[in-house]
């Protein structure tokens, strides 16, 4: 069975109670079981993460290469939370592994603070999910499956 690696960046552990009228209401613990249901169609087995430490994140894309190089991961489906818009090591670490990577970002980040607008993440990425509220975590599963064929 293949291995998917959800990972979450800073903040994150805070979903359901950090700006819902933003985030929502649903907690993270409410993302993992909606992304190992979804991760079930395609026979994937659910590796779920979230730090608030940049480095973390960096060590766990060297981690999923990897498992990539074994055959044994299919992607990551991430979201950088700030992360995104400040993390030039992500990027280089998306980049340096090959590990394929969607995106995804609960609130649309277009429509919010201009500094929110530039993603370092998205060039090195193989697909974006963006406002879709957490079922955008469902969706890049979907999306990574559906590239990967």
């Amino acid at each position: 069975m293949l291995k998917l690696m959800i990972l979450n960046g800073p903040n994150l552990n805070l979903l359901g109670t950090r700006e819902p009228d933003q985030y929502g209401h649903e907690t993270l613990a409410d993302v993992e079981s909606m992304c190992r249901e979804a991760a079930v169609a395609y026979d994937y087995e659910v590796d779920f993460r979230q730090s608030n430490h940049e480095g973390v994140l960096v060590d766990w894309i060297h981690e999923a290469g990897q498992l990539l190089k074994r055959g044994e991961l299919a992607g990551i489906v991430f979201n950088p939370g700030a992360y995104t818009h400040t993390s030039i090591a992500l990027h280089d670490a998306i980049k340096g592994t090959n590990v394929p990577v969607i995106e995804v970002h609960i609130s649309n980040v277009h429509n919010r603070e201009a500094f929110r607008h530039h993603s370092y993440i998205s060039p090195a990425a193989a697909g974006i999910v963006v406002g879709m509220g957490v079922y955008g975590y469902v969706l890049g599963i979907h999306g990574l499956a559906h590239k990967l064929g």
